[in-house]
């Protein structure tokens, strides 16, 4: 760019010439003025309002002091309002606590195994308080979600537990095999029937008209399915980990070998065949091929607690560590 200057007084034109890089420079070297006048200006202004304590320039500097997203009362308000509901939030975590360690207590696992409860919390209101920041805000409701995280996780594992429970009572054979029927012959010593002498009777014995339906006890798979010569008809079903239930003297059976049965399906009919003197159902609880006695198993249909027993092979009883 190039200026040109006339003036009577000179001689003749002068022509001056200016660079970009020159422009350039005075204007930065103008607008770094400007700003310098312009800071030292706000800074003799903000001294001489604080040493005069002036409210308008104190609530501005506090303005500016405070978060970004405190600065607008309806933001504050919107804060208190989730601080309020994070509380109500941990109060029900602190009763989900106490639900989760009456359901363990039933379900004989420890409580310590389940979740570690937080200490109470409580006293009086106290005199001096403040609001939550966002900062605290925020870690706060992440301890929340870290808490509910873990209390997930251990409610899943009851869970677990409780439907292999459930799975478990199914196959226990603690269902009556007759649904009427009066008790004849307890599991033990007595006198045999046909021979007179001193026996051990493996099982017991329900008395009941011929025909009557018999129910399987617990579910699982028949394993034998036919004749024999003392026990006649008899069904024998598999209950898994060497556990076996035998159905002795039917009239008729319902099932075969391979079948899977359910606890209370009608598997067979009582009769009086085989080694037997009148009508009824011969039940039996072998477990490894050794007999128990199946007042021990049947006891838990009627809600009685398991027995050691039965724990020591896996069957009912607190949960194995």
């Amino acid at each position: 760019m190039q200026i040109i200057i006339v003036h009577p007084r000179l001689r003749q034109a002068r022509t001056l010439t200016l660079r970009p890089s020159w422009l350039a420079a005075t204007a930065l070297a103008g607008m770094l003025v400007v700003a310098a006048a312009s800071g030292l200006l706000s800074y003799v202004t903000l001294r001489l309002g604080l040493e005069a304590r002036l409210p308008v320039v104190q609530n501005w500097i506090a303005s500016f002091a405070a978060q970004p997203g405190e600065r607008d009362p309806f933001v504050r308000q919107n804060i208190d309002a989730l601080a309020v509901r994070l509380g109500e939030l941990q109060a029900q975590l602190t009763r989900l606590d106490a639900v989760g360690e009456r359901v363990a207590g039933m379900a004989g696992i420890k409580p310590a195994e389940l979740v570690r409860t937080p200490p109470g919390r409580g006293g009086p209101e106290p005199a001096e308080s403040r609001p939550l920041s966002l900062d605290e805000l925020s870690a706060a409701i992440d301890q929340v979600s870290k808490a509910a995280e873990r209390r997930g996780d251990a409610l899943s594992l009851l869970e677990s537990e409780l439907v292999l429970r459930q799975v478990m009572a199914r196959l226990l054979p603690s269902g009556q095999p007759l649904e009427d029927g009066m008790l004849g012959s307890r599991f033990g010593w007595r006198i045999d029937p046909i021979t007179g002498r001193s026996a051990l009777h493996e099982g017991i014995d329900f008395n009941a008209p011929a025909g009557t339906p018999i129910f399987a006890a617990g579910s699982g798979v028949v394993v034998v399915a036919g004749p024999h010569p003392a026990y006649g008809n008899h069904v024998d079903v598999d209950h898994g980990k060497g556990l076996v239930t035998r159905y002795a003297h039917a009239s008729r059976l319902l099932v075969k070998e391979g079948d899977i049965v359910k606890q209370g399906q009608r598997i067979a009919e009582v009769g009086s065949t085989g080694r037997s003197t009148g009508t009824h159902v011969h039940f039996e609880v072998r477990i490894d091929d050794q007999p128990q006695d199946p007042l021990k198993f049947l006891r838990q249909g009627m809600g009685a607690p398991a027995t050691d027993a039965l724990a020591g092979f896996g069957w009912g009883g607190p949960p194995r560590r």
